[in-house]
């Protein structure tokens, strides 16, 4: 097995930069991270692979400033499998492609059962890539041997994929749907932060009343703040349901909180003072937080035959033909047109509900226009067809 050199130093850096400015066709890019173990998604390590350039491993927290690598490779067609998951960490290190092919989206997009890199090396090239590796913990070092070998194997294959999937995409007439899907993934903005995260905490539903949820909110900041100042995942340290056994076992006293059997995780006991503060807090706050968010979406769906009878048939007629054009392009319909979007425009449709209305609020929705063409004029006359008098009625009408 060859020896695998991660590349620590700014003169190396600039020599694999070099090389690379120097190779020839798109470039291979990939990231490791240490998600579930750090706080952050920040890159532990950054793959980049180039024909006649050959494969190269950066440890960005050693290098700090890649400016020369994105100097190097800034105006090429970079190839990524899953790009969503690698751009935001690749632009923190301020790494950012002008174009990219999504392997993963391409498979997606042409109909293929799996859509794993492994999947998708294997089914273009009949190459079986070990994926023991993709959950480790990537901030580790040293990094051990094995690991750099699977993390080179994520880029070696890339630009071989990239062109039998590019053929594909040519075969199916699917080149310009898949340009669109790219360029709608790279310059996808990136998410505001949610409003009120802690009330995503695993067993809050069996929290109830004001004042024991703000000891739960209380609890989770401080675990928060602790897990950013650690650089560690916040439930390596005190896992979610340990935080709802402290909640629900209401102690009265630091002490009974240590004798909470189910209050675990490494830092559970080595930092009581702040679990035990967080919990006082809590039950002094004045600004109580509501049982309940007011919801900006919509109702789930097996309530609009009540709440909303005329979207409900909108939706139950439109969905099958939105169903229909993606079997019949051969992909997945939310690939084709997300649920929700189809949701929202049956809910609260344009007046009128015309095609030129209807696409018009698809791209309000974020459709690209290839998905506005193929669903606009079938949502048009699935509305239509939802408001016809059924036979009975028809019959009924004098």
């Amino acid at each position: 097995m060859p020896e695998y050199h991660v590349i620590t130093d700014p003169g190396e850096l600039a020599s694999a930069s070099h090389a690379l400015a120097s190779g020839v066709g798109p470039v291979a890019v990939d990231v490791e991270r240490a998600s579930g173990f750090r706080y952050s998604q920040r890159a532990y390590l950054v793959q980049v692979y180039r024909r006649e350039a050959g494969a190269f491993l950066f440890d960005p927290p050693a290098l700090g400033d890649m400016t020369v690598l994105q100097d190097a490779i800034g105006g090429e067609e970079w190839i990524l499998h899953a790009a969503s998951q690698d751009l935001p960490s690749l632009r923190e290190l301020h790494l950012d492609p002008p174009s990219i092919f999504d392997t993963e989206l391409a498979a997606r997009l042409l109909g293929h059962e799996r859509v794993g890199l492994g999947a998708v090396v294997e089914d273009a090239l009949g190459i079986t890539l070990a994926k023991a590796h993709s959950a480790a913990d990537w901030s580790t070092r040293p990094l051990p041997q094995p690991w750099l070998e699977y993390a080179v194997l994520d880029v070696l294959h890339l630009v071989d994929v990239f062109e039998v999937l590019r053929a594909e995409l040519e075969e199916q007439h699917k080149t310009e749907i898949a340009t669109q899907e790219f360029e709608a993934v790279r310059t996808r903005p990136d998410k505001p932060p949610r409003e009120e995260p802690w009330r995503r905490l695993s067993g809050l539903h069996t929290v109830r009343g004001r004042r024991a949820l703000a000891v739960a909110r209380s609890l989770w900041q401080a675990r928060e703040d602790f897990a950013r100042a650690e650089d560690t995942a916040p439930g390596r340290l005190v896992p979610d349901r340990a935080l709802i056994a402290a909640v629900l076992a209401d102690p009265k006293s630091k002490h009974d909180l240590a004798q909470v059997r189910e209050f675990t995780g490494r830092a559970s006991r080595t930092q009581l003072d702040r679990w035990w503060a967080a919990i006082e807090s809590g039950r002094a706050d004045t600004a109580l937080p509501p049982e309940r968010l007011p919801s900006e979406g919509l109702p789930p769906v097996r309530a609009w035959v009540d709440r909303n009878p005329e979207a409900d048939a909108r939706l139950k007629a439109a969905k099958p033909r939105v169903d229909q054009v993606a079997a019949d392009l051969g992909m997945p319909v939310e690939n084709l047109l997300t649920p929700e979007t189809l949701r929202r425009v049956a809910w609260a449709p344009p007046a009128p509900t015309d095609e030129a209305s209807i696409a018009a609020v698809l791209a309000a929705h974020g459709a690209r226009p290839w998905q506005i063409a193929a669903t606009a004029p079938e949502i048009a006359v699935a509305f239509v067809e939802s408001v016809q008098p059924t036979g009975d009625d028809a019959g009924a009408v004098s």
